[in-house]
């Protein structure tokens, strides 16, 4: 079959436009380069939006998916199959958890996760315990429901009315959240151990630590959104691990799976067994192609060296972004944990993030932002030294660019 050349202007024509995506159509990725249509090469700090944990094209990852696909791909839920229960042993024995649910998307892995918060309430408590506390400028998903617990009203507009019972606290203000807390009303509290799309805001040891306490203390469910934290994003195979504080519920999903689309949430069994059979469901969730991918995923990142390796490359990130921050005046800070870190611009350069990720395009190199203030790094957690230098020299050009344009 003949296939015409593909172009972006193609995506205006084909495509709903809830996207904006750049000029440049990638291709092929090995490692954390990435070639486009034209043969540009650039280094990947995007890391698909912290999914491509392993880079692109890892050899392992194709074997095993390579493997599984000549064995089974779909059963749907009718059955189980060995990815799935292998998968799911595997988190358990690694993680405080002792139930999974599989799904396709963080959005869903939350959507479960609600669901099952409330569920477990209406079942011990009645139906008024039913209310949620999330926080300002967090971001769980694009269902419905998720959105509406997602704290940034933009992402709402136009889409309600919104689901009910559900209120918005202060991130990092225990306080905030102590107005709001109920034992009689609220079912559970949702955070982010970072917030990610807010702006790569890490939470405080001390307010997490609060946020337990007070669902201890009312009888709330604790649920952490891991999807951008999670699968060794912060030198942890799960950030709750680095904050030393156990939630009841985790989501997990993004890097879970390479860039193969796959969501887990975790939780314990007491909490699992609200969901009963026929009370929550996902036609593909437990996908044995997904769960072979994510087995192999979990398999290499929970190796010790992996996660220190992590470390010792945010050191190397946070002090090159740094270093330019201050050469050129755009950067207050770089925070974040890990290789999920946000480059705070400081107050001349504000609302013009966009334009650092734009000038880093046209000389190869291919960062995020969170929201208009923040450059965003969420790369591959074994991403090379040299690809990590080559990526500094080639933002720190792109930086000169933009504030002498702007002189």
């Amino acid at each position: 079959m003949n296939r015409e050349p593909v172009s972006r202007e193609l995506f205006d024509e084909v495509m709903v436009p809830n996207y904006a995506p750049g000029s440049i159509i990638p291709v092929r990725g090995e490692g954390s380069r990435i070639w486009d249509q034209e043969g540009r090469e650039f280094v990947d700090l995007q890391g698909g939006i912290a999914v491509t944990c392993l880079g692109h094209s890892h050899p392992g990852l194709v074997g095993a998916l390579t493997d599984q696909a000549e064995k089974l791909w779909h059963l749907s839920n009718v059955m189980t199959n060995e990815p799935a229960l292998r998968l799911a042993k595997t988190l358990c024995d690694l993680t405080f958890a002792e139930r999974v649910f599989f799904a396709n998307s963080g959005g869903e892995a939350n959507e479960a996760a609600f669901k099952l918060a409330r569920r477990y309430a209406w079942e011990h408590f009645g139906p008024e315990k039913n209310e949620i506390i999330s926080f300002t400028n967090s971001f769980h998903g694009r269902t419905l429901f998720t959105v509406s617990v997602g704290g940034q009203p933009k992402y709402l507009e136009g889409f309600e009315p919104a689901p009910g019972g559900i209120h918005h606290a202060t991130f990092n203000d225990l306080e905030s959240v102590r107005k709001l807390i109920s034992k009689d009303k609220t079912c559970a509290v949702v955070v982010e151990p970072i917030q990610g799309e807010g702006g790569v805001m890490p939470a405080d040891p001390e307010f997490l630590k609060g946020l337990r306490q007070l669902c201890d203390e009312n009888d709330a469910l604790l649920v952490f959104d891991e999807v951008q934290s999670g699968v060794g994003r912060t030198g942890y195979l799960y950030a709750y691990e680095m904050y030393d504080v156990v939630p009841d519920i985790l989501s997990s999903a993004k890097g879970l799976g390479g860039g193969f689309p796959v969501a887990a949430m975790l939780t314990t069994a007491k909490v699992a067994a609200s969901l009963s059979v026929g009370t929550h469901g996902s036609t593909y969730g437990g996908n044995a192609l997904a769960c072979a991918v994510a087995q192999k995923v979990i398999d290499t990142v929970s190796q010790p060296d992996i996660l220190k390796g992590v470390k010792a490359r945010s050191e190397r990130l946070q002090k090159g972004m740094m270093a330019i921050g201050e050469r050129y005046g755009v950067f207050s800070e770089v925070r974040g944990a890990g290789l999920l870190l946000g480059c705070v611009l400081t107050e001349k350069w504000q609302g013009r993030a966009k334009e650092f990720l734009n000038a880093g395009l046209d000389e190869g190199v291919m960062v995020l932002v969170a929201g208009a203030n923040v450059v965003r790094l969420a790369p591959s957690l074994i991403i090379p030294e040299p690809d990590i230098e080559d990526a500094l020299e080639r933002f720190e050009a792109a930086v000169k660019k933009v504030t002498e344009a702007s002189n």
